[in-house]
């Protein structure tokens, strides 16, 4: 079976923790469910879940928190 990518559903900034004292949703290796929050976009201070639409592990995050990206962008490979 292939990796499938979870994408950026708009441009902003990619955060993987709800908050900065707070742990990341998700870590390398991690299972996912189909609905699993593994992130958050930032744009114009409003934050938008990153929902997964896939069931698996997280084999790797393909960008950094708090990085900038833009709609369709690969955010993490689910094995």
């Amino acid at each position: 079976m292939s990796n499938q990518q979870i994408r950026s559903p708009l441009p902003g900034t990619f955060y993987r923790r709800p908050a900065p004292d707070k742990p990341p949703f998700k870590e390398e290796g991690d299972d996912v469910a189909v609905g699993d929050t593994v992130g958050l976009i930032e744009v114009m201070k409003t934050f938008h879940e990153v929902k997964s639409d896939c069931a698996g592990s997280v084999s790797k995050f393909l960008v950094g928190n708090e990085d900038a990206v833009m709609a369709g962008q690969p955010l993490a490979e689910i094995a």
